[in-house]
């Protein structure tokens, strides 16, 4: 089972990804494949910046709260 990437490798590739297909030049199979790659790249980083996003948020209500009880 491949290892998960790292949000910065994502970026990274999805970087790759891009610069290849502005460049062009590429057989439209190739790049539909890797559009599609790009895509679910897109959809991970999106996931983990949401979850990334709630745990700030679960993190400043706690410490509201506690503010708040003391």
């Amino acid at each position: 089972m491949p290892k998960k990437k790292t949000y910065e490798e994502a970026i990274a590739r999805l970087e790759e990804i891009t610069d290849q297909l502005e460049k062009g030049g590429i057989p439209l199979e190739k790049s539909l494949k890797l559009f599609e790659e790009g895509t679910k790249l897109s959809a991970y980083c999106y996931k983990i910046l949401n979850e990334a996003q709630q745990k700030v948020t679960e993190l400043s209500t706690d410490d509201i709260e506690k503010e708040a009880a003391e």
